[in-house]
């Protein structure tokens, strides 16, 4: 399966990562565009965040914000600043869920939404994202001494998702095409969505693989549920910003580039998914082959734009 995918996956980083190699574009003479005026104006990022979506954006224990997505969206900030002539810009969080995020950055709540979105084409009709930051796959979280083992043995019973995800269309079109007679639960956000199944509301409960890990960490709930079945979909992640903003957009893939072409990409990586979290678990999650087909194609980017 690996050797098949990689180059489709290669294929699909060159197409959204390489979307400007110049300056940044859409002002004229020095103008900013809307979003960068608004940004200059206010002296202030506003950053959409995720409350249980570790290791990617979750909160500490001391109820802020962190994470892999969060400390990325930090260094595009970093070159916003840049972009703007304010080197010190705040950063406001704001409280995003799966199913208010894509409103929250279409309609201008948020100018960086930095959790664990999935970039599809029918998301990038509203909104814009960054080059690729993670790859997932939607899986199956079930007891340990659940028979289940795949989808199929699902049939006649019922899976939680979690509301306005793609892992939900992942579930409703395989439940149409296999016939499977899910009962399809909905909750608002991911660790609802675990509850459900802790409180045996649910047979399984279905999102992306490394979320499930995480929320297993997060819960220390490693003798009670396990990750289970083979990817139902494949979810590449980037950072949602607004679209129609050709000059964010170059700011924000020069900030991954900078990333890439530094080396700091891996050890942000090897942060976040190998060693301890600030919470105090360890995810232990090696870097898949298509994560670093797309680290390597930012890198050649940034390269060939010197």
């Amino acid at each position: 399966m690996r050797d098949v995918t990689r180059p489709l996956f290669a294929a699909a980083f060159v197409a959204m990562a390489i979307v400007s190699l110049g300056p940044a574009a859409g002002a004229a003479d020095g103008e900013l565009s809307p979003a960068l005026a608004r940004i200059k104006q206010t002296h202030a990022v506003r950053i959409g965040y995720r409350e249980s979506s570790p290791p990617f954006s979750f909160l500490d224990r001391a109820g802020r914000p962190i994470g892999y997505s969060v400390e990325i969206c930090e260094a595009i900030v970093d070159e916003i600043g840049q972009e703007v002539d304010e080197p010190a810009l705040a950063i406001n969080y704001v409280k995003v869920t799966s199913d208010s995020r894509l409103d929250a950055v279409a309609r201008g709540y948020v100018d960086l939404e930095c959790g664990s979105t999935t970039a599809n084409a029918e998301r990038a009709a509203r909104v814009a994202f960054s080059p690729v930051i993670y790859v997932a796959g939607t899986k199956l979280m079930v007891p340990r001494d659940s028979p289940v083992q795949a989808i199929q043995d699902l049939a006649q019973k019922r899976i939680v998702v979690t509301k306005g995800t793609t892992n939900e269309q992942a579930v409703r079109a395989l439940d149409a095409k296999s016939a499977l007679g899910l009962t399809i639960l909905t909750a608002g956000d991911h660790e609802q969505s675990y509850q459900m199944l802790e409180q045996g509301k649910a047979d399984a409960f279905a999102t992306d693989d490394i979320l499930l890990y995480g929320l297993i960490a997060t819960h220390k709930a490693q003798a009670r549920f396990h990750v289970v079945g083979d990817l139902l979909s494949y979810d590449p992640y980037g950072i949602m910003f607004a679209k129609g903003e050709p000059q964010l957009a170059a700011v924000v893939e020069r900030a991954l580039r900078k990333l890439a072409s530094n080396q700091d990409l891996l050890p942000l990586y090897r942060k976040w998914f190998l060693g301890r979290l600030p919470t105090g678990e360890k995810l232990g999650v090696p870097i898949s082959p298509q994560l670093e087909d797309a680290f390597r194609v930012l890198d050649d980017s940034a390269t060939g734009a010197r």
